[in-house]
C-alpha cells in the first residue's frame, strides 16, 4: 500500500488494524559516468514497492535528497545538512506515530544517511514514540554480494550498477561502463587510504577521480535481479518479525537494579 495514493479513510482502515510503516531514503548525488544520480533513491524505492506488495504493509514516499556533502565537488549533487536532515526525518517520523504508526523501517540505499538514521531511531525509541530501524540493502545480503562480485566497490560499483539495470535499465550507460573501471578507483581500499591508522580522505574525490569505485564492468542484470530478491525477502521477513514484536519489548530495557533512588 502506497501512502500518497490512498484517501484518508483507506488509511483510517490500515491504522485501525496495522502500525508499521516503510520509509525509503536515497540522496540525489553523482554515480560516476554510467549511473544516473537518482541511483540511491530509485534503488531504495523500488525495494519498499516490492516488499509493500509482499506482505501489504504501508510504503511512504521517498526521500531523494541525503546527507552527501562528501560528494559534492561532482555537478548535480544535493545534499542536507546532516543536523536538518535528522530533524527532518524525525519530524515526520513523528507524523506518522501521530496517526498511530508505532514501528518504522527506513529503507535506506545510502551510506551516508545510516548513522544519522541510527540517532534518529533512538530518540524515538528513548522517548517511547516509535520503535524506528535503519535497514541497508546490500549488508542484508553481505555473502551473496560478496559471491556474485570479484572487485566490488562502495559506491557506484558493481552491485549498485546491476541493481539498476534490473530496475531500469534504460537508465545506465552501459558504454561507459569500462570509463568508469579505469577512471575510478578498481582496487580500494588502496595503500593511501589509511596513513598510520587515521583515514585519509572526507570526500570521493580524494579517492576516485570520477566519483566510483569498484569493477564496474563485472554487473549484469540477472546479478542485479538475484541481489533484488534476495535483499526483498530480507526485508519483507524484517517486517514480519518487527510487525510480530510487542511494542514494549521494542522499547529499551530498564536500569539495572537498584532502581535509581529506590532506597530513598
Amino acid at each position: 500500500m502506497y501512502l500518497a495514493d490512498q484517501t484518508w479513510p483507506e488509511l483510517g482502515d490500515y491504522v485501525a488494524e496495522e502500525s508499521l510503516a516503510i520509509v525509503p531514503l536515497g540522496s540525489t548525488e553523482q554515480h560516476g559516468p554510467h549511473l544516473p544520480l537518482s541511483t540511491d533513491h530509485r534503488i531504495a524505492e523500488s525495494l519498499a514497492r516490492e516488499a509493500a506488495d509482499r506482505t501489504g504493509y504501508l510504503c511512504t514516499p521517498t526521500v531523494d535528497v541525503g546527507v552527501s556533502p562528501h560528494h559534492k565537488q561532482f555537478h548535480g549533487t544535493m545534499w542536507a545538512d546532516p543536523p536538518e536532515f535528522r530533524d527532518y526525518v524525525e519530524s515526520f517520523s513523528r507524523n506518522l506515530a501521530y496517526h498511530g504508526i508505532d514501528r518504522i523501517v527506513y529503507v535506506n540505499a545510502h551510506g551516508g544517511n545510516q548513522t544519522h538514521l541510527r540517532e534518529v531511531g533512538r530518540r524515538l525509541r528513548r522517548e517511547e514514540v516509535a520503535y524506528a530501524v535503519e535497514w541497508m540493502w546490500d549488508e542484508s545480503i553481505p555473502d551473496l554480494v560478496d559471491e556474485v562480485f570479484e572487485t566490488n566497490g562502495p559506491h557506484g560499483g558493481p552491485k549498485e550498477t546491476a541493481m539498476m539495470m534490473h530496475i531500469d535499465p534504460d537508465l545506465v550507460r552501459e558504454e561507459k561502463l569500462t570509463d568508469a573501471r579505469d577512471g575510478g578507483a578498481a582496487d580500494w581500499p588502496d595503500s593511501e587510504t589509511y596513513v598510520h591508522g587515521a583515514r585519509n580522505f572526507y570526500d570521493s574525490i580524494d579517492n576516485t577521480d570520477n566519483g566510483v569505485l569498484g569493477d564496474q564492468t563485472d554487473a549484469t542484470p540477472e546479478k542485479g535481479e538475484r541481489l533484488f530478491e534476495a535483499a526483498s525477502d530480507q526485508l519483507a521477513q524484517l517486517l514480519a518479525w518487527i510487525d510480530d514484536r510487542q511494542f514494549e519489548d521494542l522499547m529499551a530495557k530498564p536500569h539495572v537494579d537498584p532502581q535509581p533512588g529506590s532506597r530513598r
